[in-house]
């Protein structure tokens, strides 16, 4: 069972991500929305410290939650058919 927890919150915030209490391990590979303001964080065990800090964080999603949130538009950007966007 896949005991992991997940977090988006706006990348205004970045600078308040200890990168060194999560398993994501830099900005850079941080998984982000199709418009690049949000962004995505992983852990797994005990919330982190510096997530009371952040002013823009969502819910604790579980895998099979962030799963379903990555598969919304916000996430994988407009549905491209026969050359048009829907």
């Amino acid at each position: 069972m896949d005991t992991k927890k997940y977090l988006i919150f706006d990348l205004s915030e970045i600078d308040k991500i200890d990168f060194s209490q999560i398993l994501t391990t830099s900005a850079d590979t941080m998984r982000k929305s199709f418009d690049g303001s949000k962004g995505i964080i992983k852990w797994d065990g005990d919330e982190p410290s510096f997530v009371s800090t952040l002013n823009s964080k969502s819910s604790i999603y579980n895998i099979e939650e962030i799963q379903e949130v990555l598969l919304t538009e916000e996430w994988t950007g407009p549905i491209q058919i026969s050359g048009t966007t829907n």
